[in-house]
């Protein structure tokens, strides 16, 4: 079945120069099928028009495509429409929690918005492993309400340390914030775990679901998460559309950030009610044709299996790792047996960013840098590191090429040592 499903994707047919693509750069932005292209190019065909705006047939076929992406999502990740708000990305939708909660600490959004306050005495913990988009938020929420930061470290295999969980996750913690799967190290964190901590100490579980949604099967409603983000592009769907998820309660509850048009009940000269989840979160004219072109996305990975895909790139995360043990030079970063098919390495004496240009010479696209998570890197001692991410429409000649590459990388800007 993923042999044919290669040719959904025109893009892998792109060379460079001499060389074929294998794209192994999934974890950064995923490729797009032609039938999600195809549906972004119907849209401004045959349906463009304001949604929530107009009477006309335009305007409520483009309302039916936008409604209608909310319940594909719905059905992807659980719960019910009105719980999924749109953003342009999942960044935007974890600083709308932080930058929501900072507007209840400061007495924004009335009595209900209260549950959210924060003060010296209320902590927020985050992880060593996440994102800058799920940490520098988190900072720059304790800075401005006085609460402390704290985290959770990781072992030396990339996992997070549990063994002060509990001091560190205390009745102080109002928030705790953490990534399902690593962007780095693809280490699949023990959510379960995590949640009935902070259901212990009343904690808020932010869950950055980036990785996780779209190489997996994820149910937001049976982990028990009040909210959640995920982006369009890195699930086949477009760029410029990202996922707020949350309990409805809270949802309702947290003040909106951006304001304007479309998110009102009523308007006076100094005074403005706003309306319920999701539409509060939806300030102005928004990203119909993307939310369109990301159901028909949703559509395909339901038809291929979520299930189908883990274990096939899983399978592929395997060939990687085998692989690259038998290269010298080369240490991955991490070895958590529970992963999505994400590595990411360090080659001795040889920068990411040359690893990564030599790899291109040979048509294999991989990511380099710090991948927007400095702390971890630095926790490994490294401050950059080349990392291969698989999807469903990689295959083993992907891997193959990768691993032949790779194995030259050191003789060719003449690094490997003697009797390797």
């Amino acid at each position: 079945m993923f042999a044919r499903l290669r040719g959904d994707f025109p893009i892998l047919d792109v060379r460079i120069g001499e060389s074929p693509l294998s794209y192994l750069d999934s974890g950064a932005t995923s490729q797009k099928p032609q039938c999600v292209i195809d549906t972004f190019t119907e849209y401004f065909q045959q349906r463009n028009s304001a949604v929530h705006r107009g009477a006309h047939s335009l305007a409520v076929e483009a309302t039916d495509a936008f409604e209608n992406g909310r319940i594909a999502v719905a059905g992807l990740v659980g719960g019910k429409p009105e719980q999924v708000c749109w953003t342009k990305n999942a960044t935007e939708a974890l600083n709308v929690v932080a930058l929501g909660i900072d507007r209840a600490s400061r007495g924004f959004g009335g009595e209900a918005a209260q549950r959210f306050a924060l003060g010296p005495e209320d902590s927020i913990v985050i992880t060593e492993m996440e994102h800058h988009a799920n940490l520098v938020p988190w900072q720059q929420l304790a800075a401005s309400t006085g609460a402390q930061l704290r985290w959770l470290p990781v072992t030396d295999s990339g996992e997070l340390d549990m063994t002060d969980l509990e001091s560190i996750v205390d009745e102080t913690t109002k928030v705790f914030a953490f990534t399902h799967v690593s962007n780095v190290l693809g280490t699949i964190n023990p959510v379960d775990t995590l949640v009935a901590r902070a259901r212990e100490v009343g904690a808020y579980v932010v869950l950055d679901a980036c990785q996780s949604v779209p190489h997996m099967p994820v149910d937001f409603v049976g982990l028990d998460v009040d909210f959640a983000a995920f982006s369009a592009h890195k699930a086949l769907g477009p760029t410029g559309l990202g996922v707020l998820w949350g309990k409805s309660e809270l949802l309702d509850a947290l003040p909106p950030v951006l304001t304007g048009g479309s998110m009102i009940t009523t308007v006076s000269m100094d005074q403005t009610e706003f309306m319920p989840a999701p539409q509060r979160f939806e300030a102005g004219t928004q990203p119909v044709a993307e939310v369109a072109a990301f159901a028909t996305a949703v559509g395909y990975l339901a038809e291929v299996g979520l299930e189908e895909i883990f274990a096939h790139e899983r399978e592929l995360g395997r060939l990687l790792l085998d692989g690259i043990a038998e290269i010298p030079g080369i240490r991955v970063l991490g070895s958590a047996p529970e992963r999505i098919g994400t590595v990411a390495f360090d080659v001795d004496g040889v920068h990411a960013h040359d690893v990564g240009q030599f790899l291109d010479s040979q048509g294999v696209a991989v990511r380099v840098g710090h991948h927007c998570a400095q702390p971890l890197h630095r926790r490994f001692g490294v401050t950059a590191s080349t990392r291969a991410s698989t999807y469903l429409y990689n295959n083993a000649e992907d891997c193959d090429r990768f691993l032949s590459a790779l194995a030259e990388v050191r003789p060719f800007f003449g690094v490997a040592q003697e009797g390797e």
